[in-house]
């Protein structure tokens, strides 16, 4: 997958993180993904489809930071993953690749982007409809790791 197509998706990420919870989240090495099995406790998943492709992007939060950028953003921290929580799993979700889609806009990709679901538990699966590789890139911070993962159709 191109590259120049995944670092919007990942910039975005650490953007919006650091200035709604300001929590730094440090990249760490990405990989190709076999299985389906998200890497984290709740997952935003969002489709995107554009004249040059169509594909998907994930990111998965660890429960304790899911639960402490909650506390960050809104300054309560909940038991656990509840109805709040996703919520913001989804909005984040949607900031990001809306961050992205601006940063590929201005290289001419154009996409429109469904709205974000939010899928929670532990071990649950994320279904990428795309034809194309998954790329998951782990990000570690203090409270826990997230994970965002890029599957796109051969991008044109």
């Amino acid at each position: 997958m191109n590259v120049e197509f995944v670092n919007p998706f990942l910039s975005s990420l650490i953007n919006v993180i650091s200035t709604m919870a300001m929590l730094e989240l440090k990249p760490l090495k990405p990989r190709l993904k076999k299985d389906e099995v998200a890497r984290g406790d709740v997952s935003g998943l969002i489709g995107m489809v554009g004249a040059q492709t169509k594909g998907s992007l994930s990111i998965s939060f660890d429960e304790s930071l899911a639960l402490e950028i909650m506390q960050r953003m809104l300054g309560e921290r909940p038991d656990g993953i509840n109805e709040e929580v996703t919520d913001m799993v989804g909005e984040i979700t949607n900031m990001v690749t809306g961050g992205a889609k601006k940063l590929l806009g201005e290289k001419g990709y154009e996409f429109d982007m469904a709205t974000p679901m939010v899928v929670s538990g532990k071990g649950h699966t994320i279904a990428h409809k795309s034809e194309g590789s998954i790329v998951i890139m782990p990000f570690e911070a203090e409270a826990g790791k997230a994970h965002i993962e890029i599957c796109f159709d051969k991008i044109d």
